[in-house]
């Protein structure tokens, strides 16, 4: 009887929040012009200007023969398929390529509950693959070759290997394995070499890894634990930070602090410098807050929850306001668009694409529950100049969607990585699929 009461209660909300999605809640703006004007260092909307949804989408998959589009002279194929919610991409420096398998793990009521307000059909919610795949070849007419590499994992995301050792962020730490390039497998136990915060309400579960550029250290990203701190700030001890620690897991420090979930991190290459996709808060409206990348600046704080892009106030904070940290707070320095799900970023290092996307930044953008019309599902790219944002952001991997009104996706991407030929691969993490994109027009 608990139970059915619980899941009522789901359905009575999910009812009430369909019911305040229309017509008249329309958003003068879309998140495009939305993230222009943001860009273009005009005001945000005020918060609350449109009521806060839920609108899950729903994953139908790719039929026969339909495939995301790309710009002219592109071409998108699969790569591989038979995965279980394929999240993060990682390139060896042999053409080796890894995938970690793993998803939100919801339990108990959640898990029945989440069937009914259809997050269920947006993303993969079952148990968790807690795994990493190896594939090798299957490019320049070489057949590609899977390979079960290391399972018994807790939720992992970030995957890295230097030299004789092979990295992988765990929800709960980050692991450290003896590796040699070309292994198909890792045999040894491995060990914890940093303690990562995952207790209580474990909201933004994926933890990111990358090398600096003297490889030396690492960066790991910590998403919050909650959407704005209404589990207390007390759940958020090393938590919406960027860590750095030594290559042995020890001198651990905070790079940078406030920045909700920076789930994607990729090394500038012009600057050399540490940049990420920050997922920023939900529940204040259609447009805000726009998700953003932006250089991580040593000893940065970026306004989370307190404040979102510099002194723009979140109401739901003012009896734990801190303005001393606000007055602090540094803008970000690009927006990506509203309730994105901006979650995967790479620069492009290639030189098989045409010379504009040279050291230009893509942006994967998984797409939001929080917002009344669809936004994000594909991959946009960022021009760059000098080190930073030089020009509009531009759609580059779309398609995802397939019917706006019924809310019916294809799928969602979301990890990418750039291959030694120059292609690129973009996980879709609903449709279990590893897509590529190449260019094919000379």
């Amino acid at each position: 009887m608990k139970y059915f009461s619980a899941v009522l209660f789901f359905l009575v909300i999910a009812c009430a929040n369909n019911a305040d999605n229309s017509a008249k809640n329309k958003p003068a703006m879309d998140s495009t012009e939305i993230n222009n004007s943001v860009n273009n260092n005009d005001s945000l909307p005020a918060p609350f200007a449109t009521k806060s949804v839920k609108e899950y989408c729903k994953v139908i998959g790719w039929p026969a023969g339909k495939m995301p589009v790309a710009p002219d002279g592109f071409q998108v194929s699969k790569f591989a398929d038979g995965f279980y919610n394929p999240r993060f991409i990682y390139a060896a420096e042999n053409g080796d390529v890894f995938i970690a398998e793993a998803n939100t793990e919801l339990k108990g009521v959640k898990k029945v509950a989440a069937k009914f307000v259809r997050a269920g059909k947006s993303q993969n919610l079952g148990e968790s693959a807690n795994r990493i795949t190896l594939l090798r070849g299957g490019i320049n007419g070489a057949p590609l070759h899977k390979y079960n590499f290391l399972e018994g994992l807790n939720q992992p995301f970030g995957i890295l290997t230097n030299g004789n050792k092979f990295y992988v962020a765990n929800t709960d730490g980050l692991m450290e394995y003896d590796y040699h390039l070309g292994d198909t497998i890792i045999k040894s136990a491995g060990k914890k070499i940093v303690d990562l915060p995952a207790g209580g309400y474990n909201n933004h579960w994926t933890r990111n890894i990358i090398l600096n550029d003297k490889k030396d250290k690492i960066y790991i990203s910590v998403g919050s634990g909650s959407n704005v701190g209404e589990h207390g700030i007390a759940n958020e001890i090393r938590r919406a930070d960027v860590l750095e620690v030594n290559l042995d897991g020890s001198g651990e420090k905070i790079v940078a602090s406030g920045l909700r979930n920076p789930a994607g991190l990729s090394i500038n290459p012009e600057t050399k410098k540490l940049w990420a996709a920050v997922n920023e808060r939900d529940e204040l409206g259609d447009e805000l807050v726009p998700d953003y990348i932006t250089s991580v600046k040593d000893g940065g704080f970026y306004g989370w929850p307190y404040s979102y892009f510099g002194n723009h106030l979140d109401p739901r904070m003012k009896d734990s306001q801190r303005l001393d940290l606000v007055s602090k707070a540094i803008v970000p320095d690009y927006a990506v668009g509203a309730h994105t799900a901006s979650l995967g970023l790479t620069f492009y290092t290639g030189t098989s694409f045409p010379d504009k996307y040279k050291n230009g930044a893509f942006v994967s953008q998984h797409g939001s529950w929080n917002r009344s019309q669809l936004a994000g599902y594909k991959v946009v790219f960022v021009p760059f100049k000098n080190g930073m944002p030089a020009g509009k952001m531009e759609d580059f991997v779309t398609g995802f969607i397939s019917d706006p009104e019924k809310k019916e996706v294809f799928g969602r991407p979301v990890g990418m990585a750039i291959l030694k030929d120059g292609s690129m691969l973009l996980a879709d993490d609903a449709s279990n699929i590893i897509l590529r994109i190449q260019f094919a027009k000379k």
